[in-house]
């Protein structure tokens, strides 16, 4: 989801099902994320493939609920949702089965907003998506190389009439 989403652990935690608009009409749904860091978190995160399957297994697993937790804790946690320790020993956990080189958590976030761009995202966009306050947070991830500047000015020519 981290990966996928581009999404700050703790907002990922803290998701409600209300929170879950699914797909209508053919496009992809959207997670609304509302609490964060700053006012400018509040905002929509277009659903990718993995996400939307993702949720829709859970949802299905927790019996298509309207609401509460998409996260809840087994435990007794004063929230009732599962929180960062409890991921991070699901990641310790996971990165030592796995034999993956320790990363943090928190890079799949850094490696989301690299990733989103490297595919041509402008920072205006990134820094939506993001939920950055600033464009100058959102320019880290954008280093467009000289392919990126041709085909940008390219989609600006207009046809040559004949």
């Amino acid at each position: 989801m981290l990966f996928d989403t581009g999404m700050r652990p703790d907002e990922l935690h803290r998701m409600r099902w209300e929170q879950v608009g699914w797909p209508l009409n053919g496009k992809r749904g959207l997670i609304h994320v509302l609490k964060g860091k700053s006012t400018a978190t509040r905002r929509f995160i277009p659903m990718m493939p993995r996400v939307y399957a993702t949720l829709t297994a859970r949802w299905d697993a927790q019996g298509k609920p309207g609401h509460g937790w998409v996260w809840p804790s087994d435990t007794d946690t004063k929230t009732g949702h599962i929180d960062h320790s409890t991921t991070k020993k699901q990641h310790r956990k996971a990165l030592k089965d796995s034999k993956v080189t320790p990363f943090v958590l928190y890079s799949l976030r850094h490696t989301f907003l690299t990733r989103l761009g490297a595919s041509g995202c402008d920072a205006w966009t990134l820094m939506r998506i993001a939920g950055h306050s600033s464009i100058k947070m959102s320019e880290r991830y954008v280093h467009p190389n000289g392919e990126v500047v041709l085909a940008a000015m390219s989609r600006m020519e207009l046809p040559v009439s004949q």
